[in-house]
């Protein structure tokens, strides 16, 4: 959950003007960057680049909404806030006073697997921001007043994220259904229940187990000299003691899925909906990247295949979405469709499952596969021309991919898929046992005596 309204900002580098198959051909450009790891287990990796006078800083904890603990879903994305607020040395919101007041900005994102804090500022305050992130690691204020305050700040997200919008609940139920065992099934941003529940013991546990050096990856790329950037790592993450207790992890696998699953829910919307899940590999996977091409085929603009055949010719929805969700334990392929006025979501679940059929029998063509590549690797080429941007994909190389080389040869593994690949990944994964179907019906069609807790 990102804490504002904060967007990564993304420089159009000059291959957006070469032609679509020269960049899914072209070499792409590697990243140099140092990696250490300090006695107290704490990964370091930086990138020097002296292109602009900036500095992106970035602390990847491995914790996200999976570790939650049991019937306490919500305490990941708490943190994200509480990260905020004071420290030993700190007062509350003071790293927007160190960021935003310099012309730089701050902000965070709570994912399944990680939580991330993340600061870009001229290279020349590097240092302070440095002693900021230590300092919140080592000395934050979790106490009663900072729980309790962020925890209603959290409750009026699920509020505003899940409760108020018409097709809030259908995502959080998508997620909520597609998993029986992992604690993917537990929605990251929590629920109301769970959060009123939590006393603060509960909270200062799950801090006290999950934020330690040995559990946290700084990930810096910038205008810095590497002598005096070591140096400085040394002077305030080195000191930070290891705990002695063991790091817990998510040890519960997924099931593989024995038939299909269908439910019927009711909710605030309007206009129909129906959702179709389907259990992937996990995001290290070598068929990842296959998925990848697969979902930008399916619903990447409206030239997409979903938007060509159920919005403009079929006109059975009014939007349509497929989306490969990547996480580190087991993924999730996502396929929805909102319908338009008058249309049954028999029609539509049908006409989903059609494209999916498509892509089985047949090899997508040559022109097809290109421009799917092309709009995946010119979006990660855009970001990477910035330093937050590359410093997001070297993080994520390391804590999620578990080698942070990777992030010179991903973009290569999506130039490597060819259209055998992208159909074998489609009849491998995309089978009848392995369907979740859910269809999202307008609370005022809800039979008399219907509960809505699925069929």
């Amino acid at each position: 959950m990102v804490r504002k309204s904060t967007r990564f900002l993304s420089v159009i580098c000059v291959l957006v003007a070469l032609p679509f198959v020269a960049i899914a051909q072209t070499r792409m450009p590697q990243m140099k960057f140092s990696d250490r790891t300090l006695a107290n287990g704490m990964r370091v990796l930086s990138v020097a680049d002296s292109s602009s006078p900036t500095v992106a800083i970035q602390v990847w904890y491995h914790v996200g909404s999976k570790d939650d603990p049991d019937k306490r879903s919500g305490f990941a994305h708490l943190f994200e806030h509480i990260m905020f607020k004071s420290t030993k040395n700190m007062k509350s919101e003071m790293m927007d006073r160190l960021t935003e007041d310099v012309g730089g900005f701050n902000n965070a994102f709570t994912a399944d697997d990680v939580t991330v804090y993340f600061e870009v500022v001229p290279s020349n305050y590097l240092e302070t921001l440095l002693w900021a992130e230590a300092d919140r690691l080592s000395a934050l204020n979790v106490d009663d007043a900072n729980f309790k305050s962020e925890r209603d700040v959290v409750k009026e997200e699920f509020r505003q994220g899940v409760l108020a919008p018409p097709y809030g609940r259908f995502e959080y139920l998508l997620q909520q259904r597609s998993f029986a065992a992992h604690p993917y099934k537990r929605p990251g941003i929590g629920s109301i229940e769970d959060l009123d529940a939590a006393s603060l013991k509960d909270v200062q546990e799950f801090h006290t187990t999950y934020y330690r050096p040995d559990n946290a990856t700084l990930v810096v790329v910038g205008d810095f000299d590497q002598k005096q950037f070591d140096a400085w790592v040394d002077k305030y993450f080195a000191p930070i003691p290891k705990p002695g207790r063991p790091l817990p992890r998510v040890e519960v696998k997924e099931p593989d899925r024995k038939a299909e699953a269908r439910y019927t829910e009711y909710g605030r919307n309007d206009l129909p909906a129906v959702g179709l899940t389907y259990l992937a590999p996990r995001q290290a996977d070598p068929d990842a990247a296959a998925l990848q091409i697969a979902d930008a085929i399916l619903s990447a603009g409206e030239s997409s295949r979903l938007y060509n055949s159920l919005v403009y010719q079929q006109q059975l929805a009014a939007d349509v979405n497929s989306s490969f969700e990547a996480r580190e334990d087991v993924s999730l392929f996502v396929l929805t469709a909102v319908l338009s006025e008058g249309k049954k979501t028999e029609d539509a679940e049908k006409s989903l499952l059609a494209e999916i059929k498509k892509l089985q029998d047949a090899p997508v063509s040559a022109a097809e596969l290109d421009k799917a590549k092309n709009q995946l690797i010119t979006n990660q080429l855009r970001e990477r021309e910035t330093s937050n941007g590359k410093a997001l994909a070297l993080g994520e190389a390391a804590v999620l991919l578990g080698d942070p080389g990777r992030v010179n040869t991903n973009l290569g593994r999506l130039q490597a898929v060819t259209a055998a690949d992208v159909q074998r990944v489609m009849k491998k994964y995309f089978t009848d046992t392995n369907r979740m179907v859910l269809y999202y019906l307008p609370e005022a069609s809800k039979p008399a005596g219907k509960t809505g807790e699925g069929k």
